[in-house]
């Protein structure tokens, strides 16, 4: 779906006309939006006959109530309100709304007509609206702004959301700002030198120092992984990504963009008279009683410098294997691999995946003061107490290979090493696992089997891998439907078809409907999706081989192995996922 759904060019006469009957006629001549839902399949006459019903019990709009029910999404209604009302559509996004233009209608107006200006071509306004068809809304708008006003659909979700940000941020650091306490954030001087003696714009207690502290503090509530500071034609965009979605924030004025960058620099400790090249740096700040690390990556634009911030804040991070929500088969196994004196144990996914928490609560799981624990990774994330944490550093040649030649030297237990990017890697990981040693590592590989298939890629052979590997665990994170906003829905037949969904057809299972709790997105918080595949005498035969991908997929199969596609339509049954979220994952054939 488009952001804009057919917005013709603004012309004078595409304005309804004063007296208001050529408005009148337009919605008049659209069809029921209940028969046009009806006639698409996105429902039933069952659905239909209750949500009317419902709708004159309740003395709302059709829609609406079909929302509200659940046998429809919101966004699902844009262009059947668009036919029905004869009127355009919109998703409302930061990049159709003028910041200057928001400020024509009053908070409380806006608030009260579900109704946010999106832009203004000569004299004539753009309004999203949650019903455009409302003449004295409209109205009233126009002798608010003294402009004429042409009416277009947007949903309420986003209207919602578009009125918290354009008004409550306001798109100015001193609205944003104001409702920051003192001892929100506090630096950790010891860590960063402050020397920002001729940096009048991002000195202590400028504005721009009060927004860079507000999207920190912001970002550690909201439980954002990163902090996004980009560049843009008409603003800077601030987005955090939760739950692994990336979401705008605010959008601070385009000229302030250069001081929150030098901000952040001047925090990380790095070259502020550096814009040509990327740069990367560390610091540490306590943001409300809790520590907070933050790895900082600058990267020059054509518009100039982007900045991500990675948050670590291990007060939300939990290493333990028991809270990750394996299933008690694959955490059994799991824990038996980690038992054993020797051999090579792989957690596979894509990046933000959760390959290092697991990582790191299987290596609290074993550590003891009688085993020598050393890592090597690249960056480390965390830091872990009697375990040995060595830094990559592939500028000083401290490569992967090369740090584990060390520390195979070192007299090591366990060894992790945060990824096997290549052959050198892999063939020294392969030969301290086959020489006595337990080895973890992770792969960038989409199921459990296709670990395998990589290692052969990069050259090792199969009868090595065979002997060296214990076992892969292959995972995602799958967002979970909000608690306070879940209801009961029936999945269209194109999803079920699409996830060769094999269970009852009249089933029903639960998504979100969108909610100030969870920001209108249906989800509020991650859980993992696990697939295990664990290496036993008939398996080692076959890997021995050098067999295919398809070969070793089908003996897992075979054997009672869950793919991440069945775990995903088992969390979606026990209602704490949707299979809209299912599909968005993507590990479906």
């Amino acid at each position: 779906m488009n952001d804009v759904a057919a917005l013709p060019e603004v012309s004078n006469s595409d304005v309804p006309a004063r007296a208001g009957n050529s408005r009148r006629r337009n919605f008049a001549n659209g069809s029921p939006l209940g028969e046009r839902l009806l006639k698409a399949g996105l429902i039933s006459p069952e659905q239909l006959l209750s949500g009317l019903q419902e709708q004159t019990l309740r003395k709302q709009k059709l829609g609406e109530t079909l929302v509200e029910l659940g046998f429809v999404k919101e966004e699902d209604l844009l262009p059947f309100m668009q036919q029905s009302l004869g009127l355009p559509a919109v998703r409302l996004r930061d990049g159709l709304i003028d910041p200057q233009v928001v400020k024509l209608v009053p908070r409380a107006r806006a608030e009260a007509l579900s109704a946010v200006p999106m832009f203004k071509v000569r004299d004539t306004l753009t309004v999203a609206m949650v019903h455009p068809q409302n003449l004295h809304q409209v109205d009233e708008l126009e002798r608010l702004t003294k402009l004429k006003v042409r009416p277009v659909f947007g949903l309420q979700a986003d209207i919602r959301r578009m009125i918290q940000r354009c008004y409550t941020a306001g798109f100015e650091v001193d609205a944003i700002t104001a409702d920051l306490s003192d001892n929100a954030l506090q630096i950790d001087t010891e860590t960063v030198q402050l020397d920002i003696t001729d940096l009048g714009s991002i000195s202590e207690g400028s504005p721009v120092v009060n927004l860079v502290n507000y999207v920190i503090v912001q970002a550690v509530r909201a439980g954002a992984s990163d902090i996004h500071i980009e560049p843009g034609h008409r603003n800077s965009i601030v987005r955090f990504r939760v739950d692994g979605l990336l979401r705008e924030v605010i959008c601070p004025r385009r000229d302030h963009h250069p001081a929150i960058v030098s901000r952040v620099k001047v925090l990380a400790r790095l070259d502020i008279a550096e814009h040509r090249l990327p740069q990367d740096g560390r610091m540490h700040v306590v943001v409300e009683g809790h520590d907070i690390d933050l790895r900082v990556s600058t990267l020059p634009t054509v518009l100039g410098e982007k900045v991500v911030l990675r948050v670590l804040d291990r007060h939300n991070v939990t290493f333990n294997l028991d809270k990750l929500g394996m299933p008690e088969d694959v955490l059994s196994k799991m824990k038996l691999m980690l038992n054993k004196p020797h051999g090579l144990v792989l957690v596979t996914g894509p990046t933000g995946s959760g390959k290092t928490t697991t990582l790191y609560s299987a290596l609290e799981l074993i550590k003891s003061v009688h085993h020598n624990i050393v890592t090597v990774e690249d960056p480390v994330e965390y830091q872990l107490e009697l375990i040995n944490q060595v830094q990559a550093n592939a500028e000083n040649s401290l490569t992967f290979a090369n740090a584990l030649r060390s520390i195979l030297r070192q007299d090591p237990d366990v060894i992790m090493v945060g990824e096997i990017r290549d052959r050198e890697t892999a063939e020294v990981a392969i030969q301290a696992a086959l020489t006595g040693h337990l080895v973890l590592s992770t792969l960038h590989t989409n199921d459990s089997a296709g670990a395998v298939t990589r290692l052969l890629d990069m050259g090792i052979a199969g009868f090595k891998i065979a002997a060296a590997l214990e076992g892969v665990v292959a995972q995602r994170l799958i967002r979970t439907v909000c608690s306070k906003c879940r209801t009961q829905y029936y999945p269209s037949s194109e999803i079920l078809e699409m996830i060769h969904y094999g269970g009852d057809l009249r089933r029903q299972f639960v998504r979100g409907e969108g909610c100030d709790e969870c920001h209108d997105t249906g989800y509020r918080g991650r859980i993992g999706i696990y697939e295990m595949l664990a290496i036993g005498r008939e398996l080692r035969e076959i890997i021995g081989q050098d067999s295919c991908l398809e070969s070793i997929r089908r003996w897992h199969k075979q054997h009672g192995g869950r793919s991440l596609l069945d775990e995903g339509i088992r969390l979606a049954e026990a209602g704490k996922t949707d299979l809209d979220e299912v599909v968005r994952t993507g590990f479906f054939e």
